[in-house]
């Protein structure tokens, strides 16, 4: 009898290699993610935040829009998050390189206003006479463009504080974010301005002179707003005289922040085709400030069935043609989102699929990641 051949070695399993996206999030030290609303924007900072944790990062992720969703993607409860970092419970640490912490916070813009003025302020007096200002607490959180420059202030700090390596931004959508981005070179801008400098000029000759050019329009406009709001906005621009230096010096250094290599531009998008236009958008503003979007991440796409096999009988008539609309479905989202993949070149492209429900806690944004991050199969 011929003797069997002796059983085979079995093969060794082919190492996983980490996904350029992975990779992306363990070399920055910002992330800002951006697109339009609904598409996914809040869950997407949060996996990228929890994904930087599991790698051993100290990684915050701050929400600039007023709605709660992020809290409620980590299930901490609409209350749950305020102007200063909380750090979230992991659950299961089997996962997380040992250093590894997640963060939140959601941007307050009162608050960090008033730290800002009491940072900037040559006296204590000066802080108070302008917090302590009606026109002051009236723009400090509803004035255009002031929420913007907040969120710019926080970011300069949360990416100098110590406890943190890792920033992501949830930003606004998208219109919005770029009056983010453009927040520190406004700021500068109004402060430079020739009608600024006359409502802070402290000499007498430059209030003398602000009184004769502007008595025309003041009248009338203390007739509707009243001369209390005048006397408001008078002193609040009075007490601020001396401060602008700190303010424009901040901005200038957020600004090179935002430019900064370590500053990633994360785009999310859905098949939509309104998201996929916001999301183009947002790239040729980018390009025309000389940034690029560095990954795109396209959330709840319909899974690639591909045609339907040949071995679904006649009895199963009713799956041959469902899966032939989801396959119909597929194709036509994935055409949908190509013109943006082209538009922005070498970027990382990554896909969520859609699922089942609303993700609300850290498992949900655990099935998430594992989308995100799958790794690619190695040594071939």
């Amino acid at each position: 009898m011929a003797r069997s051949a002796p059983p085979s070695e079995p093969e060794p399993e082919a190492e996983s290699e980490p996904s350029e996206l992975d990779a992306l999030v363990a070399s920055s030290r910002i992330l800002l993610c951006c697109g339009s609303g609904g598409v996914g924007k809040t869950t997407t900072a949060a996996v990228l935040a929890l994904h930087a944790a599991r790698q051993g990062r100290r990684a915050v992720v701050v929400t600039i829009d007023p709605a709660k969703r992020l809290a409620d993607a980590l299930g901490l409860g609409a209350d749950g998050l305020s102007n200063e970092p909380t750090r979230v419970a992991f659950g299961d640490m089997s996962s997380v390189v040992p250093g590894g912490e997640l963060w939140a916070m959601m941007l307050d813009t009162r608050t960090t206003f008033d730290t800002l003025v009491s940072r900037y302020s040559t006296t204590p007096e000066q802080a108070v006479a302008i917090t302590g200002n009606r026109f002051y607490r009236n723009i400090s959180g509803a004035l255009s463009g002031t929420q913007e420059y907040m969120a710019a202030e926080k970011l300069y700090q949360l990416h100098h504080d110590d406890r943190f390596d890792l920033v992501v931004v949830d930003t606004p959508p998208t219109r919005n974010a770029l009056d983010f981005l453009d927040a520190p070179a406004r700021l500068t801008r109004f402060l430079d301005h020739r009608v600024y400098r006359a409502l802070t000029a402290p000499s007498k000759l430059g209030l003398r002179v602000l009184g004769t050019a502007t008595q025309l329009m003041l009248k009338p406009i203390a007739k509707v707003v009243g001369g209390e709001v005048i006397a408001d906005v008078m002193g609040f621009f009075q007490a601020f005289d001396g401060m602008e230096a700190g303010f424009r010096d901040r901005a200038q250094t957020v600004l090179g922040l935002l430019r900064d290599a370590s500053t990633r531009y994360v785009l999310v998008a859905s098949p939509r085709h309104d998201a996929i236009a916001e999301a183009g958008f947002f790239a040729d503003r980018l390009a025309d400030a000389g940034l690029v979007v560095s990954a795109v991440i396209v959330n709840r796409l319909h899974p690639w069935f591909g045609p339907p096999p040949d071995s679904v009988g006649p009895l199963d008539a009713d799956a041959r043609v469902n899966m032939a609309e989801l396959h119909q479905v597929a194709t036509r989202e994935r055409a949908a989102v190509a013109p943006l993949l082209d538009d922005v070149g070498p970027a990382i492209h990554a896909e969520v699929p859609l699922l089942a429900g609303d993700v609300h806690d850290l498992a949900g944004l655990t099935e998430i990641e594992g989308h995100l991050f799958a790794p690619a199969a190695g040594g071939g």
